[in-house]
């Protein structure tokens, strides 16, 4: 049971770095990297940005369940 709940927070935890980084912040951050600096249609995309902002949500809240998982198995050993 450790080792899915160990494996599970680093999956999400690499998920939640990835989709923090994809976020359009004020210089642009990495989402703008991948266009190279020119607004595809996707990127400027009102549907992709509150998508992205729901799977990030998610995936958080999946990170969250499992560290909460973590501690209450290291209680109850």
């Amino acid at each position: 049971m450790k080792l899915a709940l160990d494996i599970g927070l680093i999956i999400t935890s690499i998920l939640m770095i990835v989709l923090v980084l994809l976020h359009r912040g004020k210089g642009g951050g990495l989402s703008s990297l991948f266009g190279g600096g020119v607004q595809s249609s996707l990127s400027g995309s009102s549907v992709v940005e509150r998508n992205l902002d729901r799977l990030t949500i998610f995936v958080g809240l999946i990170w969250v369940i499992f560290i909460i998982g973590i501690g209450v198995d290291i209680k109850l050993s």
